[in-house]
């Protein structure tokens, strides 16, 4: 078995084997299919047995396939508004009983 079994995302495929990684470990084996299909899973190994990775690669295979594309704003001045929020518009952003 190897990575591309997986029906990983083009630009995640690539950049697993960019990372030098062609088969996957046990834990990845096992925890990254039935996280692609949505299941939960719980599992349990060593430390540098890749666990990071059968979380990560589901994680950004769903990001690549259901988010929206970011878009940037426009105009820097939009930047700035976003950088910089009015006061006038965060006064109701506090709790409920918080002063306005």
């Amino acid at each position: 078995m190897n990575f591309d079994s997986f029906d990983l995302h083009p630009q995640i495929a690539a950049g697993v084997q960019a990372l030098g990684y062609s088969t996957p470990t046990p834990i990845q084996r096992r925890a990254i299919p039935p996280v692609l299909q949505g299941q939960d899973v719980l599992g349990l190994a060593q430390t540098g047995t890749g666990k990071t990775a059968a979380f990560v690669l589901p994680i950004l295979q769903r990001l690549v396939k259901n988010t929206p594309r970011l878009h940037p704003s426009p105009r820097r001045r939009a930047d700035a508004r976003v950088e910089r929020p009015d006061p006038h518009h965060l006064r109701n952003a506090g709790p409920p009983d918080a002063p306005t």
